[in-house]
């Protein structure tokens, strides 16, 4: 197929689509807490994440024995910026930070990164709850990752192009979403799960003491919590582009329509968050394995079947 053209943003582009996903993450953010807010009677709870934010970075950062400090920064501090590098291969519209060749490749990559970050956020305290919840983290992430890339491959398939702005050009004439329902819903839960949001909280369980979150505090803390928002915006983004037609839409400029998408999108995530219990892992790695991967291999199937069609 013909490669869609875009524009590559300069360097102010890009910290603009970096503000663009801290502001998407706050509002997320904000709107999580408002929804629980109402959901539990209290008033104010959109100005939650920013009285959490402060209190955070007042606290006083508590330390454990023998901690290797350096990993445990890189994994906190590594969140947020794999959901940055994330965005940088999502169109915008018509426009683009780095148009790679392989940008959905790309997005899979900083996924796997997510495991070695979690993984080193609750290794480096050197405390029992924090490394199990690491542990745990790398056992489940297994069983999301094969799952995901089925559901990745499935629009790649049907675009002919690993290109992020030529997936989003296929679904000119029909959203890959009406005849890909089954890769949207696996890959909407593998981004719950990779942002460890409910119900995939298991490495942050209060049966661990929190986890992986157990020893962090103050900005460490606060950077792990802003990495899930982060991660859960970037993938919210992702959704929009890969079955969402991305910025496809009447009247409005093509970022526009992208932005409201992805907000919707992430809205629906948050909404999905608050009214599913955390799982237990073995509640989640049966699924995964046994309802998650054959579904999605028989939409890939399916879309492949139809690829091959199309083109005869």
């Amino acid at each position: 197929m013909n490669s869609a053209a875009v524009e590559q943003l300069p360097a102010w582009g890009a910290i603009a689509a970096l503000a663009v996903l801290v502001l998407v993450a706050l509002a997320g953010a904000a709107t999580d807490g408002l929804l629980t807010a109402r959901a539990e009677g209290r008033r104010g709870g959109g100005f939650a994440p920013v009285a959490e934010t402060a209190r955070l970075l007042r606290q006083r950062p508590r330390t454990t024995v023998a901690a290797d400090t350096l990993l445990r920064k890189v994994g906190v501090v590594g969140l947020p910026v794999a959901a940055s590098l994330k965005v940088a291969v999502l169109p915008f519209g018509a426009w683009v930070v780095s148009d790679l060749a392989v940008g959905l490749v790309w997005f899979n990559t900083m996924d796997v990164l997510v495991w070695a970050l979690v993984w080193l956020a609750g290794w480096g305290p050197n405390s029992v709850q924090s490394l199990v919840g690491g542990y745990r983290f790398l056992a489940l992430a297994v069983a999301y990752e094969l799952p995901l890339m089925f559901a990745l491959t499935a629009p790649a398939i049907a675009a002919g192009s690993l290109r992020m702005a030529d997936i989003v050009a296929a679904q000119e004439g029909l959203w890959f979403v009406v005849w890909m329902p089954v890769a949207f819903l696996v890959f909407c839960a593998a981004v719950l799960a990779f942002s460890l949001q409910r119900p995939f909280t298991a490495p942050l369980s209060p049966d661990i003491a929190g986890g992986v979150l157990a020893e962090l505090s103050g900005v460490d803390r606060l950077l792990l919590l802003a990495g899930r928002y982060a991660l859960l915006a970037a993938g919210a983004g992702f959704g929009v582009a890969l079955f969402l037609g991305g910025g496809a839409g009447p009247a409005l400029p093509g970022w526009a329509w992208f932005l409201l998408k992805t907000l919707l999108l992430l809205g629906a995530l948050l909404a999905i968050r608050r009214r599913v219990p955390a799982l237990r892992p073995e509640q989640l790695m049966a699924p995964a394995w046994l309802v998650g991967l054959p579904v999605v291999l028989l939409q890939l199937l399916v879309v492949s079947v139809a690829a091959v069609a199309g083109k005869g």
